[in-house]
């Protein structure tokens, strides 16, 4: 098969603008245009996701990054080959498919997520990869800098983490009576560390007291959140994760089930039952990592190519959840938001 997700075909068509990836079929259909560069060797991309291929807005990113590599005239089956790879959240397995994938000695490596670098990199320094939606590469150690990456990896960072204050900032507007807030982060990566270390810095000057809720133990994460929703008051910042995103069901059905305003780094979050996210445009990033694909296919080096920032911010609100926590969503905070769910 062309493009390989643990043995299973897909059957792609995408619009660029409105994420829809429809998976099934055993064949490929793509445009004749596409077809342009018959007879060049095969090349292979291999692909790590540290979540799971139904989290919420798995399928766009998919979508956005096979459009634009189509368009850039790579057809899977004709001159290029995919294997995909998701780990589910699951370290251990994270680990397994990243070493699957650099034996198959792929020409460029894609990965998302700082919980699918850090161990991609830890695989291989040699081979080219793109990283993206990754927070803080610089003081990850995945790159030497944002302007000279310098080593085999380059990408797109996720946010800078001044934009983690703004969180706090959104769930005391949206919430007044909020005065503590549990953040459910992954304490193993720097970017769960750098997030809630700005969320301390923030918290006095909105009146909200923080508190970690620490993800390392999937099946502890929803009777922490019933412990901290004992006391009056509360709220709940999910930061940006692998683990948060594939147990993602379970922590919107926990925030409603507790009456806990909660804000997300992403709106597929808000699309999926969730109340607020403030992120950047996660499809928007894979739509230029698969530029920088074809850069590197081409014969560019990661180290020749900065890492990226977010060109899109989003705000998204789900006015159904927000009647059932009974919140009134502020005008200020509509007027601004992207996308309101009803």
């Amino acid at each position: 098969m062309a493009l390989s997700e643990r043995g299973e075909a897909m059957d792609i068509k995408i619009g660029r603008r409105q994420f829809i990836s429809a998976i099934g079929g055993t064949a490929v259909t793509w445009p004749l245009a596409a077809q342009a560069q018959q007879g060049e060797r095969m090349r292979l991309i291999a692909w790590l996701e540290p979540i799971s291929a139904d989290t919420p807005g798995a399928k766009e990113r998919k979508a956005a990054f096979l459009e634009v590599l189509q368009q850039l005239g790579w057809v899977p089956g004709r001159n290029v080959r995919i294997e995909i790879r998701w780990s589910g959240g699951d370290e251990a397995q994270t680990r397994k498919d990243a070493a699957e994938l650099v034996a198959l000695a792929p020409d460029v490596i894609v990965v998302g997520g700082s919980a699918g670098a850090g161990v991609m990199l830890k695989a291989t320094r040699a081979i080219p990869m793109v990283l993206v939606v990754v927070p803080d590469p610089v003081g990850s150690g995945y790159v030497a800098s944002l302007s000279h990456p310098g080593g085999n990896a380059t990408g797109f960072m996720m946010f800078e983490y001044s934009l983690t204050g703004k969180w706090l900032e959104l769930l005391k507007e949206i919430a007044p009576n909020v005065t503590h807030a549990a953040v459910l982060r992954d304490p193993a990566i720097a970017a769960g560390i750098g997030q809630f270390a700005v969320l301390q810095s923030v918290a006095p000057s909105v009146g909200i007291e923080v508190s970690p809720i620490d993800l390392g133990n999937p099946s502890q994460i929803e009777p922490a959140i019933a412990s901290f929703a004992q006391s009056p008051n509360g709220g709940m910042i999910v930061a940006a994760s692998a683990i948060a995103a594939a147990h993602n069901d379970m922590i919107i059905a926990a925030a409603a089930r507790y009456k806990l305003p909660a804000v997300y780094v992403q709106r597929a979050y808000v699309a999926a039952g969730g109340l607020m996210s403030y992120g950047p445009n996660f499809p928007d990033q894979y739509w230029r990592a698969a530029e920088y694909v074809d850069r590197i296919l081409k014969g560019a080096k990661p180290a020749d190519l900065p890492v990226q920032a977010p060109t899109r911010y989003e705000l998204a609100v789900n006015l159904r959840t927000a009647k059932a926590l009974g919140l009134t969503i502020p005008a200020s905070v509509l007027a601004r938001a992207d996308e309101v769910i009803e």
